[in-house]
């Protein structure tokens, strides 16, 4: 079984940008509405991948990932996800011997810029760069599932403000 431990935090200003060694065009889709687990389709560059996690909230989710040809991939996008899709440029950026993943959204979640971090264990000690915000790994809103059914462009005004920090 698989098993993701993740932590999310949102990210203050460009700092990271400088370490950032590697970034990668992502768009994805899910299939489902979320009851029990998500079902998701992502693209990046020319490859395509299927993937069931749990829908529990918090730091640790069963998840399950299988590559797809991408032309299924494109397929399950255009004519079976739901709407709007999750476009957003991820960036790796490593700190500490681990690898941060920044990803910055665009479209309907752009402005929104999230950092995650996958551990061994739940308990896992890490090194927080300067440009780490807010932890938000118990915060359903910033997951991309919830993300693509309640975009960041229609939060409402003052939660979109607190995070963008005006």
């Amino acid at each position: 079984m698989g098993l993701e431990i993740e932590r999310k935090f949102l990210v203050r200003g460009d700092a990271w940008r400088a370490a950032a060694s590697d970034s990668m065009r992502i768009c994805q889709g899910y299939l489902n509405d979320e009851q029990r687990c998500s079902v998701r389709v992502r693209i990046s560059g020319e490859r395509a991948w299927l993937n069931i996690k749990s829908v529990t909230i918090g730091t640790q989710r069963q998840e399950f990932e299988y590559e797809i040809p991408l032309a299924d991939g494109e397929a399950l996008l255009g004519n079976l996800s739901c709407k709007p899709l999750i476009d957003k440029i991820r960036h790796i950026v490593p700190v500490a011997g681990k690898h941060w993943e920044v990803d910055v959204f665009e479209g309907e979640n752009a402005g929104l810029v999230v950092a995650e971090i996958e551990l061994d264990h739940p308990d896992e000690d890490f090194e927080r760069p300067d440009w780490l915000g807010q932890e938000v790994t118990h915060d359903a809103r910033y997951y991309n599932t919830c993300l693509s059914s309640l975009p960041f462009s229609r939060w409402s005004e003052q939660d979109r403000a607190a995070v963008l920090g005006v």
